[in-house]
């Protein structure tokens, strides 16, 4: 009997987010805008991290975080082969080329305009043949993976977090299958309950796990992320390598 179809977690986003993954938006006139929606725009508007992004012609502020995380963990080499997940709209594939990383493929469910040498792709991540497809791309095991991804959000604060764990858990679940011993994995995260347990298992797996705050991160959002360093290899009775 065939297995059931796995559940998808994520899917095409509805809209903007803080995180950049829309154009910078321009608020010309507050007709027809919630005052919830003004202060969102007006926001993004006058945020010094997207208007810096804009000049340095990075496509989103959260380059920015992982700038500051690469250098607080030396990560980002010449040489190094790198996933990153939730690519769009490129912003760290930017980085990871900026610091000289030539072999990089990223996937997102959006399109994301070209970034030689990049290899970008789109396509669901959750989707069984999406994992040994991105290293095939790559052309070998990688040394560091990256997730930038959240799911959208359908407004009820428990089924939410629980859908962002369900993701790092994807995320990580292919990390532990694909990396190469002694690489990293870097993965947006919000702080709750689950985040912990998350933490407790990636340090059965890599060498050292840190929590950390990037300052391009908004001070009144719960983002955070989980920057883990000196892969060991995947647990005992885990997955077989490729199985995510």
């Amino acid at each position: 009997m065939a297995d059931p179809p796995r559940r998808r977690m994520v899917r095409a986003p509805t809209g903007g987010t803080e995180e950049g993954r829309g154009k910078p938006a321009r608020l010309k006139t507050a007709k027809m805008r919630t005052p919830s929606s003004q202060a969102w725009l007006s926001r993004q508007i006058n945020d010094p991290w997207s208007a810096k992004a804009r000049a340095h012609g990075y496509r989103s502020r959260a380059a920015y975080k992982l700038t500051d995380i690469a250098d607080r963990f030396g990560l980002l080499r010449p040489g190094q082969r790198v996933i990153d997940l939730g690519a769009a709209p490129g912003g760290w594939t930017q980085v990871a080329i900026e610091r000289g990383v030539t072999k990089i493929v990223g996937v997102d469910l959006l399109p994301v305009e070209p970034l030689p040498p990049a290899i970008l792709l789109q396509m669901d991540f959750t989707d069984p043949a999406c994992g040994d497809l991105l290293v095939a791309q790559l052309g070998g095991a990688p040394d560091l993976v990256i997730s930038d991804m959240a799911p959208n959000t359908v407004g009820h604060r428990r089924t939410d977090h629980l859908r962002i764990v369900g993701l790092i858990d994807a995320a990580v679940d292919f990390a532990e299958s694909v990396l190469t011993p002694g690489g990293a994995f870097v993965a947006k995260a919000f702080q709750g309950g689950e985040i912990s347990e998350v933490i407790t298992r990636l340090k059965r797996s890599f060498a050292q796990v840190r929590n950390v705050k990037p300052p391009a991160s908004r001070a009144d959002s719960s983002e955070t992320y989980l920057v883990a360093t000196g892969f060991r290899g995947r647990p005992t009775g885990g997955l077989a390598p490729g199985g995510h």
